[in-house]
């Protein structure tokens, strides 16, 4: 298995794993947790294959990631309905910070496969970190978080994706890039995040 093929698997359980949580708070139903779930798992993805022409979009190439996200709905609604009292906000700033370093990195690696300017290929990468979690967040009646909570977010995608073209130019072994840069961004925001670091509003 190729380290981006990893990374975007492991990218699209976290992002499950928050619209998992989201939608129980929500007290949704199963087929409301899938499609929450679903949704905060490929919006990124589906976003950055539809601006880079991509056909056909990468979840409808590997239909197991899909089944699996709907084998866990199944597994994880009853689950979380359980243990809902302890679901906290930390849960899914932390699960979203993961998914946000994970989806970005592979975004910003799927445009240069596709041959994109350097710029063009670190706003794909920010694309496919965040429009996942603002469509869940959207389908829940939340103002998205990246919107919200004044802290940086699409910003530690755009440093993040930066500092992983910037190793590529500079001849940096792709796999390191590749993880430190993930791990980058999602550290960079959960600091922002834990020492309530904000944007000028």
């Amino acid at each position: 298995m190729h380290l981006i093929t990893f990374i975007e698997i492991v990218a699209i359980l976290v992002g499950a794993f928050s619209g998992f949580i989201e939608a129980r708070r929500k007290r949704m139903d199963v087929v409301g947790v899938f499609t929450v779930a679903f949704i905060a798992a490929f919006g990124g993805g589906t976003l950055r294959d539809i601006l880079l022409d991509r056909r056909p979009l990468f979840w409808v190439t590997h239909q197991e990631y899909a089944i699996l996200i709907f084998v866990l709905a199944l597994v994880a609604s009853p689950l979380i309905r359980t243990l809902r009292h302890r679901v906290s906000e930390r849960m899914i700033v932390i699960a979203d910070a993961v998914g946000l370093g994970l989806f970005s990195v592979a975004g910003v690696s799927s445009a240069l496969e596709a041959h994109m300017p350097l710029f063009i290929a670190s706003m794909m990468g920010v694309i496919t970190g965040i429009f996942g979690g603002v469509l869940r967040d959207i389908v829940c009646n939340e103002v998205p978080m990246v919107f919200r909570d004044g802290k940086p977010y699409a910003i530690c995608a755009f440093i993040g994706n930066w500092i992983f073209l910037l190793m590529g130019l500079y001849g940096v072994e792709h796999d390191f890039a590749l993880w430190s840069s993930a791990l980058f961004i999602s550290g960079l925001r959960l600091i922002c995040w834990k020492f309530d670091m904000t944007l000028g509003r």
